[in-house]
């Protein structure tokens, strides 16, 4: 990628995601909590960095709570329910992929769970220890998610997109990046 490095992120909007997660659960008739909201956006800024070299999926800021990490603005914005916003119909390429990895693998699990894994990274923890409403840094989430002590690895986040060769066998695929 051409973007320097974090500094700009894949999707527009923080709600896009926030959105996408919330009509993922609505089609599949679940409530979606939103401390739960919270640690899935938190999961997937983080795993978008360890997945794209740093790049940010979403123009997010991620504060160390007692609760858990918040994003402080969806946080006021889904207080009374769901905004009245409309999310954008089409997410960048791959996006979708990879929100549905995330939602397959952590989209199951109660708030609970994932506010004790989030809590549990030494990206979490570095924070709170600063004080509650500190901003957890970017840098510092790659970091804990890509080391992998208190959650799961990439791989087991991440499926490989599978389409079908021209003989119908199912074949991984993945982007082509020039020089790797």
């Amino acid at each position: 990628m051409s973007q320097k490095q974090g500094s700009v992120s894949i999707v527009e909007s923080t709600f896009d995601v926030a959105l996408w997660f919330a009509d993922t659960a609505l089609d599949q008739n679940e409530y979606l909590q939103p401390q739960k909201l919270h640690r899935l956006l938190f999961l997937s800024q983080a795993y978008y960095a360890v997945a794209f070299g740093g790049q940010k999926l979403m123009p997010a800021i991620f504060v160390a709570d007692e609760m858990g990490p918040l994003e402080p603005n969806i946080y006021k914005a889904f207080a009374k329910g769901r905004p009245n916003i409309e999310p954008d119909l089409f997410l960048p390429d791959g996006v979708e992929h990879f929100l549905q990895g995330i939602w397959s693998r952590f989209g199951n699990h109660a708030p609970d769970r994932l506010t004790k894994m989030c809590k549990e990274t030494l990206a979490f923890r570095q924070a709170l220890k600063k004080g509650s409403r500190t901003e957890i840094p970017l840098q510092a989430m790659l970091l804990s998610f890509a080391r992998a002590d208190d959650t799961p690895a990439i791989t087991q986040v991440m499926k490989p997109k599978v389409m079908r060769s021209h003989t119908g066998r199912p074949v991984a695929v993945k982007s082509w990046v020039p020089g790797s």
